[in-house]
This record gives C-alpha cells, structure tokens and sequence, in this order.
C-alpha cells in the first residue's frame, strides 16, 4: 500500500472541530475525509485510539487493546435511542479541556449504556453480546475500569491486595459485585469500536487508508499490566524494577523518562510472543496500516532503573528482535508497518527495519536545525520511505522556522533554493518533492499555524493533546492548492482503495 507516491495528513480525531468539548468520530470526521478526497490524499493519519491515562496522552492508556470513549459521537448515540438528553454545555472551541469533558462524557455514556441494558432483546442487543462473547481483552478491561472507579481512580498497586494482586476466585467474586458497572465499560467499548468501524469503512471507500499507531510500551496503571503481570519486570510487590525512556536526544538534554514498565521478553518469547500477536491483529482490526513507535526499542530498549533521577543513568538492553517479527508474520502474515526509527539509530536497527521490508521515516525539521541529521536531508531519502514535514511531537513548521536562528534559516533556504518568505510552505514542497514514496503533512503545517497549534512537547507532563481546529480557519483555496501540489509532485491517488472488513 505505501509502495506508491502518495500523500496523507496527521491529525488526532480529537483534534477535529464539533460540539461537546472534544472532536469525535461523528460527521466532522466524516467531512474531514471528504475533505482529504478534495485535497488529492491517500491517507489519514492518526495517534493512538486507546483511552488516555497520565496526562491524556494517546501514548498512555488504561489499555492497549480498548479504545478511548470521549471519541463516541454523542449523536449516533441519541440516534440509536439510549440518549435523549441534549447537552447544552459550553466548552472552548480551540482546546480540548479534558478533565470537564470527561466528567459529563462519560455520565453521559453511563445513562445511556443503562437504557441500553434495560432494553427487550433487539438485533442490537444480540451485536452487543457477540461482541462481548468475541473480544477476550474486553471483560479484564472492564472490570479494571470497574475497580478504578470503586477505588477513586487510584492505581491498582495501591488497591487493596484482593483486588490489585486479583486471585482466580477474587476475580470471579469482582465479576459478580461489580457487573453493572463491567457491562456498562462494555458497552462503552462496543460503541467506541462500532462507531470507529463505521467511520473507516466510510474513509475506505472513499480511497482514504487510516494509518495507526502502536505505542511500543504500556502504562504501568493498565489493565495489560495488571492482568498480566507475568509478562512485565516487576518485583514481588507488583512495582516496576526498571522502566522505559531515551537517552538524551533532540528533544532533551538529560533525556526521556517515560516511566512504563519493561517486558520480559524471556517469559514472552516461551509462550510464543501471543500477548504481543493479539494486540498486533487487534490494532490491524482498526487501521490499514500501522506505525510502530519507539521501533528501535524492539532491537534494543534503554532500562533505567525505576529509583534513578533521569533517563541519563540508563543502559541499552537487547530486545526480542526478530524473533518477535518472525513470529508476528508467521500469525498475521506480511504487516502493513511504518517503522519510527528516530533517536539513536545503529546499523542493526536498520538491519531489523529492512529484513521485513518496513519504510523508515524521515523528518524535514530534523534536517534544518543544528542538531539536525544528514540523513533526514531531501538529497538522502529513500524511496521506500515515509518524510514528514514534523510529527506530533515537533513544533508546528511555522513555529519551528520562525525559532531558527538566522545562520540555520539562511542554510534551509540555501538548501532549498527558496526566498524563506514562507518557511512552512517550503518545507511542505520539500516533503512533496522527495523521493521517498510516502509523504505526511500534520494539518497544522496545512493551515500554516505556528506554536500555539502544537499537539506535544516531549518530557512534558501536562498542557499537551489538546489542540482543536474550526473549519472557518480553512482558507477557501485550500482543495485546490494542496491538490495542484499534490498533482505537481505526482501523489495523486492511483486508481481505487477498497475496504476489506
């Protein structure tokens, strides 16, 4: 699928314009897509689907397998006649205030998986039960969630023992006290799934493909984590004994401490890599193609020890290599993967990427600032490749050129053979002029916005996700001037992509 020129835009669902707070997966997300139709793209790129936990971030989530309810479209929900209620709230139109938004969401969704369960069996009632009867991850999310909201929204290792280190018997016991609240988590989940299901196929026939994102790792508070301890490096209490970051690197001098926990690859590798094989075909039930974050990880992920200050005092520990990926395709099949090689990239790295063929990605704003790489320079782009102009946790381009220094914005425009009177449309016809195949372009740098529409700042906790557009920031021209480039630089769509459910 990405063997092709072909151009898509990176944008968060939640970023999209609409009522209630938040941008969802109801009819501005379907004018979203007619609108990547009109502009020439082939792809719709988005972050992560699963429920945000630590900071709303898309990147930590209470699972790895659900999706996030405050992306259901209140009005599919009304339509469907569990929700009569009209919400007459008021929220700001330019951000996501995440903490009033799911307050009344998710009693909103609350009230209407009540009616629902209330209700004589329907064709909708025997969907709902398959989809619980066929999902396996789906009843040890809910009755996670279902203790989180008993225990006041704490942790699970500060729950009490019976429930946060859960025995056979505690679980089954849970299951009975807590089942309104566990088939309430449910449907919220059937709803989540179906309304994402339906918007797909709307985006496939249209031509447009969605690609994903898997984070490599998980968010210790999780219901992975907590069902499935075995599979992480914890000690006997349940606490991590080494967690996940990055060395120093372009965005941090004393690098990244993320803080999830590590796997244990030896008691993964002897039960032949499932977990990893359920989570891989669930996130290909939601997207066409699936980038993989944090890549270089599967090669060799930085440790550091759980008590230590900063990510600095870390240390390089091998991963699962291509015994992971070997097994990954002798299950699935060939994957439909974009590999994030960024950071600290060796040549064993690139040998993973390319023994399963994965296009790499390459990013303009790298190439231009001092601390930039030759490699993500136009002239050394590859055409089995994916170039992005800035990704979700760059600056937007207009913000980032307008914070080079004058020798570093003289060098870009040197490079380019431009006139730097406009940074960020140069660096969008750098990106569409690259060999590479595939070109993505955050719709911030579409709309030419500076920092105030950046998504994230890395090594951030809070203040992060929640940029939103309104559609009257669109210039008029927009379908035709991004679709004359598109044509310019031949990514226009080649012949049709199909929705094969």
């Amino acid at each position: 699928m990405l063997n092709r020129r072909g151009c898509g835009i990176l944008l968060h669902p939640t970023s999209l314009p609409g009522p209630g707070g938040i941008g969802s997966i109801g009819v501005d997300a379907r004018r979203f897509i007619d609108l990547l139709v009109a502009m020439g793209m082939s792809y719709w790129q988005v972050l992560p689907l699963t429920p945000p936990a630590c900071g709303n971030s898309p990147y930590s989530a209470f699972s790895a397998f659900g999706g996030n309810p405050l992306l259901i479209d209140m009005e599919q929900i009304r339509q469907d006649g569990d929700n009569e209620a009209s919400s007459g709230d008021h929220y700001p139109e330019d951000h996501v205030d995440f903490a009033a938004v799911a307050v009344k969401k998710m009693a909103w969704l609350s009230n209407a998986g009540s009616t629902f369960l209330r209700s004589k069996e329907t064709p909708r009632t025997i969907e709902f039960r398959h989809f619980c009867e066929t999902t396996d991850w789906l009843h040890d999310f809910a009755l996670f969630m279902a203790l989180k909201n008993r225990f006041h929204g704490t942790g699970w290792i500060n729950w009490p023992a019976d429930a946060g280190h859960i025995t056979r018997e505690m679980h089954k016991q849970y299951s009975e006290e807590l089942a309104h609240e566990i088939a309430l988590q449910k449907y919220i989940q059937w709803q989540v799934s179906k309304q994402w299901q339906e918007l797909r196929r709307y985006a496939n026939e249209r031509g447009i493909a969605i690609i994903g994102d898997i984070p490599i790792f998980v968010a210790y508070d999780s219901a992975d984590v907590w069902s499935h301890r075995e599979l992480f490096l914890l000690d006997t209490m349940g606490n991590p004994t080494v967690v996940a970051g990055v060395p120093p690197d372009y965005f941090s001098a004393t690098g990244q401490f993320w803080g999830n926990p590590h796997y244990d690859w030896d008691v993964m590798e002897r039960n032949g890599y499932r977990w990893w094989i359920k989570r891989f075909a669930s996130v290909f039930e939601l997207f066409d193609i699936v980038r993989i974050d944090h890549f270089r990880g599967f090669e060799a992920a930085w440790h550091v020890a759980a008590t230590a200050k900063t990510a600095i005092e870390g240390r390089w520990i091998t991963g699962p290599k291509e015994k992971l990926f070997d097994a990954l395709q002798a299950d699935l099949g060939p994957l439909a993967v974009i590999a994030e090689d960024l950071g600290v990239i060796t040549p064993e790295v690139n040998a993973l990427r390319d023994r399963y063929n994965f296009p790499g990605m390459k990013i303009l704003q790298f190439a231009f600032d001092s601390a930039g790489a030759d490699t993500d320079l136009p002239h050394n782009h590859v055409k089995h490749g994916v170039v992005y102009t800035g990704t979700h946790d760059n600056d937007t381009t207009k913000g980032w050129y307008d914070a080079l220094s004058g020798a570093e914005r003289n060098e870009m425009n040197a490079y380019l053979g431009t006139s730097g009177e406009d940074g960020a449309c140069d660096m969008m016809r750098a990106a569409l002029m690259s060999v590479a195949d595939t070109a993505i372009i955050p719709f911030q740098d579409i709309l030419k916005l500076g920092s105030e529409a950046r998504m994230n700042i890395p090594g951030t906790p809070f203040g992060n996700w929640e940029w939103r557009f309104s559609w009257d920031m669109l210039p008029q021209d927009i379908t035709t001037s991004v679709r004359s480039r598109i044509q310019r630089y031949g990514r226009e769509p080649q012949g049709e992509f199909r929705y094969d459910s």
